[in-house]
């Protein structure tokens, strides 16, 4: 079996040094720029040199996250910032945008690669189109329970769990709620953590609805392990070291069989205690915030927790050859990991009372005291009379240690091929026709029957195909939606099938999963504003894998959307309650349960958020609905206009779609003011 690795985060050098002297196999760090915690301490590129060296001492691998979506303007600085940390000894790069992964690709092409959990990933099918595109390592969502992990870790590419640490309230990659409250984007690393805030679906001040408890699977580390997990993940770069340390030993005893200490850990931090998420599929008692008691408790064990890391961790153990012979200088060599240094030492003078034995050169030898190095053994070749000052033994044994760990180091550091590749912006395809499409997102059997009159293509949920195929004329014109988040990939690839035999032959792509499942089964695939698409890069990537079509991020400023390149046609989003987010627990159910659901959640401000629910996951909507209709001439780079309904009726489908205001207080979204 595999062995699993400890992945623990690091916010700090501080920190770092605590996860590597407390059992980490591995440390994820963000830089300066292009990472996903921006209020992080992060590391500068000479921080992550050394940060790569502590590493690679004890044997670690550091990942380093740049997993941010970025703008055209920043791909040059992206790959300079790419081929420095590389230089530096990064081992793998953790990324979300599907551009970046291609620009890190020409920059330095021996890189490894790992598919951030904002990438949305959450079945079998989408790791297994990750890893034909040449990803090493998915780290899939969070809200994935144990079937569906096993089948993810039963493809041809390294599985990721986050197995300790905050739990988000929305999918990864799929939260909108800071860019558009707040113009904080997460896919930019400026979450503002505004579902931390109080929301309530009774009206309460003092609910947080969108809070949830800290997931912690440590208990059930070894039954991960047993599904072929390749590294448990701990979150929190924005953590104390005191917190990772921890975390890091308590995995480490649960891999081994042992027992975690729980109550330490709640000790240390917590959200009125854990969660196991959505491992067993329960979804219960998910909820909670930090409290004072949760605050307190965390004085008492910090100056236990500072025990764990105090020392160096003993890593390798070390094997010594001397000879001490009359009139040649003292030689030592030093072997450990497949590794042998040699020190040279003075001329040994004759003893005038106690001459050097090997029981001295031991005691001498073994004095490994604050390094990486146990005492293995000595194999000596000592004449009888001769003397080595004791203080000229410990010389040699530093410099032996020095040497040691510096070949250690450089032996783990990769040395991957850095090109002097620069980004040149790829060619956009020509509209001919000088006309923008309408595209419409439908969610009713009126919205449908209006949209048909009316638009080019109908983006239509599957299940509503199903109960209205018969006012369906021309499937050509319809794109199948599937579901935002898949719980049964075999239903899904199944119902697909029937749909393709009826004569459908479009998908809507909202992750990489149904652009797998879409790929697998031969459909044209148009993609979503969920793939984050915020730069020509990535509009290229997509278009070589396949898809016709792609709406671009509506966290987009106009600017940005308008000088965006794509080589296959390019959509924005026009109309519509914005989602801000997607996720697998309905907070209505948690506090006022589904029969007294009003599908609508209160901000503190008192704002209503309207709530979208199905069986296996829930949508939150922006208050106000996006309306662009009167600034489409500002919107010159489009060749598709995406019109999004929720509830609007059919004589309302027909108004929105001439471009009549709506009623409902509008937004003008992020095309203004940006991120």
């Amino acid at each position: 079996m595999r062995s699993a690795e400890v992945l623990a985060p690091a916010g700090s050098m501080e920190t770092l040094s605590a996860a590597l002297r407390s059992g980490a196999d591995a440390v994820y760090v963000g830089g300066k720029k292009y990472s996903a915690r921006s209020s992080a301490a992060n590391f500068t590129l000479e921080e992550l040199r050394e940060a790569a060296r502590l590493c690679h001492k004890y044997g670690a691998k550091l990942d380093l996250a740049v997993n941010t979506v970025i703008s055209d303007d920043e791909a040059p600085d992206f790959c300079e910032y790419i081929k420095a940390a590389s230089s530096a000894g990064v081992d793998a790069f953790i990324v979300q945008d599907w551009g970046c992964a291609e620009l890190i690709r020409h920059c330095v092409p021996e890189a490894v690669l790992h598919a951030s959990t904002q990438m949305s990933v959450h079945t079998a099918a989408g790791a297994r189109l990750l890893g034909s595109l040449g990803y090493a390592r998915v780290v899939p969502a969070r809200e994935l329970d144990r079937d569906t992990i096993r089948r993810i870790c039963a493809e041809n590419i390294e599985t990721e769990i986050f197995v300790h640490g905050a739990l988000c309230m929305s999918v990864s990659g799929q939260c909108y709620m800071s860019a558009v409250m707040g113009s904080r984007s997460a896919n930019r690393g400026c979450c503002g953590q505004a579902c931390r805030l109080p929301f309530s679906a009774s009206g309460s001040k003092n609910s947080a609805a969108l809070s949830l408890k800290d997931l912690s699977l440590l208990p059930k580390a070894k039954e991960l392990a047993d599904m072929g997990v390749d590294s448990f993940k701990i979150e929190g770069r924005m953590k104390r070291p005191e917190y990772v340390a921890s975390a890091v030993n308590e995995l480490r005893k649960s891999l081994d069989g042992q027992a975690p200490d729980m109550q330490l850990l709640r000790g240390i931090f917590s959200r009125s205690g854990f969660t196991d998420g959505y491992f067993t599929g329960k979804r219960q008692d998910m909820f909670g915030v930090r409290e004072k008691e949760d605050v307190t408790a965390a004085r008492e064990l910090i100056p236990k927790i500072h025990e764990l890391y105090r020392f160096e961790r003993k890593t390798c153990e070390v094997f010594f050859k001397a000879s001490v012979i009359p009139e040649s200088p003292v030689k030592i060599s030093a072997s450990a990991g497949g590794i042998t240094v040699s020190a040279v030492g003075a001329v040994p003078e004759k003893a005038l009372n106690r001459p050097t034995d090997k029981a001295t050169l031991e005691k001498q030898l073994s004095k490994l005291g604050d390094t990486i190095f146990t005492y293995g053994g000595l194999e000596a070749d000592i004449h009888e009379g001769l003397i080595v000052p004791a203080g000229k033994l410990n010389e040699l044994r530093r410099q032996l240690c020095e040497e040691l760990t510096s070949a250690i180091i450089k032996k783990n550091t990769p040395a991957p091929t850095v090109t002097d590749w620069i980004p040149s912006l790829p060619d956009k395809r020509k509209n001919t026709s000088g006309k923008q499409q309408i595209h419409v997102m439908c969610q009713t059997a009126g919205q449908l029957a209006s949209a048909m009159d009316r638009a080019d293509l109908v983006i239509v949920p599957i299940e509503l195909i199903e109960k209205n195929c018969d006012i369906i004329k021309d499937k050509d014109m319809i794109i199948i939606s599937p579901p935002r988040f898949i719980t049964d990939e075999e239903k899904l690839f199944s119902r697909l099938k029937e749909l393709q035999s009826a004569g459908y032959t479009r998908l809507f792509c909202h992750t990489p999963d149904t652009i797998a499942v879409g790929r697998e089964l031969g459909f044209r695939l148009h993609g979503s504003f969920t793939l984050n698409v915020t730069n020509s890069f990535s509009a290229e990537r997509l278009a070589d894998i396949g898809l016709e079509d792609i709406v671009c991020s509506f966290e987009l400023d106009l600017s940005h959307l308008n000088k965006l390149l794509s080589p296959v046609p390019a959509g924005a989003v026009v109309y519509g309650r914005l989602p801000l987010m997607l996720t697998r627990n309905c907070p209505i159910k948690n506090e006022v349960g589904c029969e007294k659901c009003r599908k609508q959640l209160t901000d503190r401000t008192g704002r209503i958020l309207p709530v979208q629910c199905s069986r296996e996951y829930v949508e939150i909507l922006n208050p106000d609905v996006l309306f662009m209709q009167d600034r489409l001439s500002e919107i010159t780079s489009a060749d598709f206009l995406l019109y999004i309904l929720t509830d609007e009726n059919e004589e309302q489908t027909k108004q929105v779609l001439s471009g009549s205001k709506t009623s409902e207080k509008i937004t003008r979204g992020l095309y203004y003011r940006g991120i």
